[in-house]
């Protein structure tokens, strides 16, 4: 047999394996989050200070782009078929970007402190971010609770810890009335920490 021939045989074969691994399932549903500007914005001049908000800390579990249930027995699991726009991470991130943006409270703040000279910086820790069952059929509570910290860049020294928790039901069991409640739970916790992110800030 040809050399030829041999290689087009075994393209052929790998050709046939190839369309075996081939799926049709569709791609996951990404859902994402925006700020509705829930903080007020401020009503006199912005505070000359430029902030960093560091990437959050996670909780092992929700620390993934799925989005995650807990069920009464304690069973963490994830909605099938559908997924956040990035990690859980990120998004927090972004989300107190844009809430720190809404309010015009301080001159500049960023997501990433390397783009400038931040003089202060706010760490968050992501402590629950999950839809939670409390019995089957019935639709679930989504609990969103953050830990926050905020420090001067020059000592590093921490100035306030404070923490934000809200629980939102939603309008019913269809997904997009469960995101619509992660929404309304992202805003509220995070416009209580950047409430109190300027307040610590005025103190100073």
């Amino acid at each position: 047999m040809s050399r030829l021939l041999v290689s087009l045989l075994m393209a052929l074969s790998l050709a046939a394996c190839g369309s075996l691994f081939q799926t049709k399932a569709a791609p996951p549903t990404l859902y994402l989050l925006s700020m509705t500007s829930q903080t007020p914005a401020s009503a006199g001049a912005a505070l000359a200070v430029d902030l960093a908000v560091l990437k959050p800390r996670v909780r092992v579990g929700v620390d993934t782009d799925r989005i995650a249930a807990l069920y009464p027995d304690r069973r963490l699991d994830y909605f099938a078929n559908v997924r956040w726009s990035g990690p859980v991470d990120e998004i927090v991130q972004e989300l107190a970007v844009q809430e720190f943006h809404g309010s015009g409270a301080v001159r500049n703040v960023s997501g990433d402190a390397s783009v400038f000279a931040s003089s202060y910086w706010l760490e968050l820790e992501v402590a629950d971010f999950q839809a939670e069952y409390s019995a089957a059929g019935s639709p679930p509570i989504v609990h969103v609770k953050l830990l926050a910290r905020i420090g001067s860049s020059m000592d590093r020294r921490v100035l306030a810890r404070f923490e934000a928790e809200a629980r939102e039901p939603a309008a019913d069991n269809r997904m997009g009335a469960i995101v619509d409640a992660y929404n309304r739970a992202a805003d509220k916790t995070l416009s209580s920490i950047v409430a109190n992110c300027v307040d610590t800030l005025k103190a100073r």
